[in-house]
């Protein structure tokens, strides 16, 4: 049985239109946490001239694999195994790099590997458009963000709601320029940034 996430089928539809003004002139796209791997199917199939590169940690293949396979696109590739920190990014270069749902579930320490990976995969021109919730001059946009955040410290200390303050931060120190922020449905932002040089 393929893994199935509401979150995905709720926010796919907003993120397309995002991407759609971003994506239209990109070629290769590596997505960053592909999860269940219903974005890929989704956004793959929209976007046809663009070869979608699938990644996660290792536990999450199967079911990437499952979507995939019942949805038989010829611009999606099974998933490459990415954790952020372990320094096993591909070594071809990108002009697109998706993410969604990712930054609040890491540590600290892997959005910093994250940001910097990024920066060093993407080419001139590329760009890098990550999708969720973020705090700004640290405070909550939200009662339900405050929420969500005590939920996801009391699973893991180490998550938590990003500051977009600090995490543009680290674009800018690997070599990104934020290109717009948009508000997204149910308090969630798509941040996207450019690649200098």
């Amino acid at each position: 049985m393929k893994p199935y996430a509401e979150s995905c089928e709720q926010n796919r539809a907003p993120i397309l239109e995002v991407l759609r003004r971003e994506l239209m002139n990109k070629c290769r796209l590596l997505e960053i946490g592909s999860g269940t791997g219903q974005h890929a199917v989704y956004f793959a199939a929209e976007f046809p001239h663009l070869l979608w590169q699938t990644s996660d940690v290792p536990d999450m293949h199967a079911g990437i694999h499952a979507w995939l396979e019942e949805a038989m696109l010829d611009n999606i590739l099974p998933p490459l195994a990415l954790e952020v920190c372990s320094g096993n990014w591909p070594e071809r270069r990108f002009d697109a790099v998706f993410s969604a749902n990712t930054a609040h579930i890491m540590s600290w320490p892997q959005v910093e590997c994250l940001m910097r990976g990024v920066g060093g995969i993407l080419e001139t021109g590329g760009v890098f458009c990550l999708y969720g919730p973020f705090n700004y001059n640290g405070r909550y946009t939200s009662d339900s963000n405050a929420r969500f955040d005590a939920w996801l410290k009391s699973r893991d200390p180490l998550s938590g709601v990003r500051d977009f303050e600090a995490v543009d931060e680290l674009a800018r120190q690997a070599g990104m320029v934020l290109k717009q922020d948009c508000e997204m449905p149910a308090n969630n932002r798509t941040l996207i940034w450019s690649k200098l040089s």
